[in-house]
């Protein structure tokens, strides 16, 4: 069984079609992927100078990937970012949800995105969810025309297929002219402190890193978390060993000693009863998402208490999380708060587009959530 407690700078696990506005099949949202070519959008066909939205293969995906590790700011070059593209995509989740796409011109590439297949619950429904990350436009088109046009079309053919919601994840190419039809959620960016005392923390009896056989419970801890706000990802097995998976990529393939990760598990009996994920980017931690199945989350305090008594007494970490509501350990103070740079952008299709927005109090999202 593999641990993953520690992980640091660990390897990982080894033509264009043309006619209508858009090419290529897109995939189903069931996770199918059809095998004949439709096309999507009516678009004059007689025009060769109208761009096409494709599927970003061969040439075409060299150029996407080319232009998306220019603005990932994930620390990866050019040919660890194709690993960990293709990495992904060998996973059980993202081989049925991932998709790269683009907006071409010929053989220029005007725009590029990942579109993830994904469930959501709304209102204590389920939702098939269209989402668009990785977001990628020329600087030669600051209006962002291109990438509206690309979203434009992910969205509607992914609503023609079922789904009920769209989502725009945080991209430096997505501004207010190309999330016009979406409603923002601005996030909260909390600095957390925590206390080096140990008399408030919860009882462990084993704290070991985290194994495949803990995402049943930590699928578990996340929906009983999430049961009491409106939306949420339906988060199961395939989708939680898929993000850590990335992050796990993102450690193993980036520079030496750049970036780790610790996934830790607090556990009793043979059960986990907690666990937080973290990346760690020199003195700077990133909470990317924890769960306790006791409510207080003074077991999610603890392991934070565990992990900073390793470090150096003069080099305590600044730690930085998304929090659901309601959600703080008794261990941890938040030390400040501010409006995150990253905005996740909504939308709701068809019948249900005329339903109130949500807030930030409203949704519950990790930073391990953001494809």
């Amino acid at each position: 069984m593999e641990n993953w407690g520690d992980v640091h700078r660990r390897a990982p696990a080894p033509g264009i079609e043309r006619g209508c506005f858009f090419e290529s099949p897109a995939g189903s949202l069931n996770g199918s992927r059809p095998s004949n070519p439709r096309a999507l959008a009516a678009a004059p066909t007689d025009n060769d100078d109208v761009p096409t939205v494709v599927a970003a293969e061969g040439l075409i995906l060299e150029r996407a990937l080319d232009a998306t590790c220019r603005t990932a700011r994930t620390g990866l070059n050019r040919q660890a970012w194709s690993k960990f593209h293709r990495a992904r995509l060998k996973t059980s989740w993202g081989a049925r949800h991932e998709r790269a796409f683009a907006l071409v011109d010929g053989d220029n590439v005007l725009a590029a995105a990942e579109r993830y297949d994904v469930s959501g619950v709304l209102n204590g429904a389920a939702v098939r969810v269209c989402a668009v990350g990785s977001l990628w436009t020329g600087p030669s088109q600051p209006d962002g025309i291109h990438a509206r046009t690309l979203i434009d079309a992910l969205i509607a053919d992914a609503e023609r297929d079922g789904a009920q919601m769209g989502l725009l994840f945080p991209s430096a190419n997505i501004g207010h002219d190309v999330g016009s039809a979406f409603h923002a959620v601005p996030m909260l960016d909390l600095t957390l402190s925590v206390t080096e005392s140990s008399r408030h923390g919860a009882p462990m009896t084993t704290v070991r890193g985290g194994e495949d056989r803990d995402l049943a419970a930590i699928v578990a801890m996340g929906r009983v978390r999430a049961d009491h706000v409106r939306f949420h990802l339906d988060r199961d097995h395939d989708f939680i060993k898929y993000i850590i998976t990335s992050k796990r990529l993102l450690a193993g393939l980036g520079a030496a000693h750049a970036r780790q990760l610790h996934f830790f598990i607090a556990e009793e009996g043979i059960t986990a009863a907690a666990y937080v994920i973290i990346s760690v980017a020199g003195d700077s931690w990133t909470l990317e998402e924890c769960g306790d199945r006791d409510a207080s989350g003074a077991r999610v305090g603890a392991l934070l208490q565990a992990l900073i008594a390793r470090e150096p007494v003069e080099r305590r970490p600044t730690i930085r999380a998304w929090l659901p509501p309601g959600f703080l350990p008794p261990q941890v103070a938040v030390a400040s708060t501010t409006p995150s740079t990253q905005t996740i952008w909504m939308r709701l299709l068809g019948s249900r587009a005329t339903a109130l927005p949500l807030s930030t109090d409203d949704v519950l999202f990790w930073h391990n959530d953001l494809l």
